[in-house]
């Protein structure tokens, strides 16, 4: 199976963001016991990229680990170097999109307006990640004349509205705090409380 095929089949893509990393292998384990198959690692985060090739090592085969936050090329290279299997940005860097797709990862720039989110696409995007994104509606209309463009909506998306997300024809789904809270001390009740989210997560999407 190709990266890309895994992300359009398991769709849920995991955001750490600031986690300590030392809690990042148990954090991991605990989403792949909720049926968490993708993990993007921010590049902006502590060490964020020895814990990429960390956790490339830890989950070899199991996890898609890829780096978020890639802002130029130099990100996109560094994170290549530690093993990341696709990359993804808030913002669109069609240099960044070309590193990518040259090293043979998948390429997931930001994008927000219609313009921004057909040149994404243009010019190699795999997936188009919509960041900021306002509502599912909003979704909704722009894949209206835009049907043909894969993207993964991003923000404010959680169990009781990702079906909502799904419906309009999004492909993947960026979840971040709404899963991960980098706020509260990581223990053995918040691992099994961040599996027991994250599988109704995937319940709530193939309901």
């Amino acid at each position: 199976m190709s990266d890309l095929q895994h992300i359009l089949d398991h769709q849920i893509v995991a955001i750490l963001r600031g986690m300590p990393p030392k809690e990042i292998i148990p954090i991991a384990k605990a989403l792949y016991n909720g049926g968490i198959r993708i993990l993007e690692i921010t590049l902006n985060s502590q060490d964020a990229l020895p814990v990429i090739e960390q956790l490339s090592h830890a989950f070899k085969d199991r996890m898609l680990i890829g780096a978020g936050t890639v802002l130029n090329t130099t990100d996109a290279n560094n994170a290549i170097d530690a093993g990341a299997k696709f990359l993804i940005s808030p913002s669109l860097d069609v240099a960044v999109i070309k590193t990518a797709k040259d090293a043979g990862l998948v390429s997931i720039p930001g994008a927000f307006t219609p313009t921004e989110i057909l040149s994404a696409h243009n010019n190699g995007a795999d997936i188009v990640k919509i960041f900021p994104c306002l509502d599912a509606a909003y979704i909704k209309n722009i894949l209206a004349p835009l049907n043909h463009i894969r993207v993964m909506p991003t923000g404010g998306i959680d169990a009781s509205n990702i079906k909502t997300f799904a419906a309009t024809g999004a492909v993947a789904f960026g979840i971040g705090s709404a899963l991960v809270n980098s706020k509260v001390a990581i223990n053995e009740t918040y691992l099994a409380e961040l599996s027991a989210k994250a599988r109704r997560l995937i319940e709530a999407l193939k309901e």
